[in-house]
């Protein structure tokens, strides 16, 4: 019997182990969970019965592979949720699925909304062609932003930066307004110094020109349009967070007979003479162990992975150790209500803003984000018809001045900058607090990341090795995407190729999978 192990209980390695003992039943597989939690940074957080979703995820995905696997595990609903129910509000429904009511394994459908903060002003993201748009602006700037998106048409840019993509795109008044501040605030750099391949990963068709094009789909009722996912109208959402999904995937692994050590950091990665991997070193319980293996799937950061690997040459290795990364981390604020009116025509209970999450562009203060749990999930929140519970979100560097604060502190500024942005009265609103940190949350597209093909082409000639998901291969990828990494690395491991460039090529394309019809929005 062949011996797996997989690196990290993401969605990456989960996927993975389901799929191997789902496929093949002389696989022996064994995962290796650092934490006690599943879902890497789409695990979900419980707080006296608050729940958080670190980052925020949408479950969307242009791939039917991915999307059966979903519903496999988390079948969609077909009652309306209690949100839906209060407000006699209509949502998409599956004829004989679950009612969300009565059990817990569900995927809930729910409205997309998702806005710019900026002058304390709203604004679509993306940028949308509405009166309001217009409205919010002003006359002047209106105008300026039109002449300018007009010249980045006539005259393009070459790409060699994040700046020149946005440019291209927006023109230079809106990416400044809209763009550059909030791209140096997620990464520590500026969009001049990062590579365009994260906004053609990331951002990929959205451009004035796509959102003129869903405008007019829209206006003249155009059926099967193709349907950028930035400017995706509905989203799948399980009841209670995204780490449901994964804590239901590692509850169907340990069915099937796989292995899961919580709580077991792999620390270093054994290579023999002839270049194969042979085992894996883990700490547990204060103690090092081994475990051999005939084929290793690693999760886990690319830096960390060559980092603990013997017998490295020197250029990998030094590519490997210069790539960098951004962390995370949020608070939870719990408040009796929250400022910002609602001049939606989507109904809330307390009537707050329908967001998910509002990109925050004000240049006084330094949060990037805030999400309004509320609406991702009427579950998310203990008592939701009396509070809203609410995740301000920083990026930084770890070890930084932000990441090395006390929750206390930490709490207190995000706490402070909600009352500067007007979405509380002052402090004294805030009822509770709760903080998390998240490391190498983000893979970053800078320094040592331009030679990357070099290092992939080193790690290719291990031929035991597959490197899956966001920090398995230092993308930028989403939940699908990950999952899309796994799916074709099971594929390689039971043909017993070698050639990894199906597993790599996941997420380089401009349109992956985008002619999947049932995922296109009428």
């Amino acid at each position: 019997m062949k011996r797996v192990l997989i690196i990290g209980a993401g969605p990456a390695g989960l996927t993975a182990g389901y799929e191997l003992l789902k496929q093949s039943d002389d696989t022996e597989v064994v995962i290796f969970e650092e934490s006690s939690q599943f879902g890497g940074i789409s695990r979900t957080v419980l707080y006296k019965g608050n729940r958080m979703d670190m980052g925020g995820h949408r479950f969307f995905s242009k791939v039917p592979e991915v999307n059966a696997w979903w519903q496999e595990m988390l079948p969609t609903q077909g009652s309306p949720s209690y949100d839906d129910i209060v407000l006699n509000r209509k949502s998409t429904l599956a004829p004989g699925g679950p009612d969300p009511e009565k059990e817990d394994r569900v995927m809930l459908r729910r409205h997309r909304v998702s806005r710019i903060f900026f002058n304390q002003k709203f604004f679509d993201y993306p940028i949308s062609l509405k009166p309001e748009t217009f409205k919010n602006m002003g006359l002047a700037t209106t105008i300026v932003a039109g002449c300018s998106y007009l010249k980045a048409c006539l005259f393009k840019r070459e790409e060699k930066s994040l700046e020149d993509f946005y440019v291209n795109r927006f023109g230079v008044k809106l990416y400044s307004m809209f763009f550059e501040n909030y791209t140096e605030n997620l990464w520590g750099r500026h969009p001049s110094e990062i590579d365009p391949s994260w906004g053609k990963q990331r951002v990929k068709g959205v451009s004035i020109s796509a959102v003129l094009k869903d405008a007019l789909g829209k206006m003249f009722h155009k059926k099967n349009r193709k349907v950028e996912t930035s400017l995706i109208e509905e989203f799948g959402y399980p009841k209670l967070g995204p780490g449901q999904l994964w804590d239901v995937t590692a509850e169907e692994i340990r069915k099937k007979g796989g292995t899961i050590l919580t709580n077991a950091r792999v620390t270093g990665v054994r290579k023999n003479a002839d270049n194969v991997l042979t085992g894996v070193i883990y700490e547990q319980d204060g103690e090092q162990k081994e475990m051999s293996g005939d084929v290793i799937i690693s999760s886990m950061p690319i830096k960390d992975l060559v980092a603990g690997m013997n017998d490295v040459p020197e250029r990998p290795a030094a590519i490997a150790a210069g790539l960098p990364y951004r962390d995370y981390m949020t608070v939870g604020v719990l408040i009796p209500h929250l400022n910002l009116e609602n001049k939606t025509n989507i109904k809330t209970i307390g009537n707050i803003v329908p967001d998910n999450w509002v990109y925050v562009h004000d240049r006084s203060v330094k949060m990037g984000r805030f999400q309004i749990y509320n609406n991702w999930s009427p579950y998310l929140i203990a008592d939701i018809e009396h509070t809203v519970w609410i995740g301000l979100e920083y990026f930084c560097n770890e070890g930084d001045e932000l990441w090395n604060m006390k929750d206390e502190d930490f709490a207190a500024l995000g706490i402070h900058e909600m009352v500067v942005l007007g979405l509380i009265d002052s402090e004294s609103d805030a009822m509770d607090f709760h903080v998390e940190r998240v490391k190498k949350a983000y893979p970053a597209y800078f320094d040592t990341y331009d030679n990357m093909d070099e290092l992939r082409e080193y790690l290719d000639s291990i031929p035991n090795l597959f490197c899956v998901g966001r920090n398995g291969q230092h993308r930028y990828n989403n939940i699908d995407h990950s999952m899309c990494t796994s799916f074709e690395a099971v594929k390689d491991i039971l043909a017993g190729t070698t050639d990894r460039s199906n597993v790599w090529s996941v997420n380089t394309e401009k349109e992956y999978h985008e002619e999947a019809k049932q995922n296109e929005v009428d």
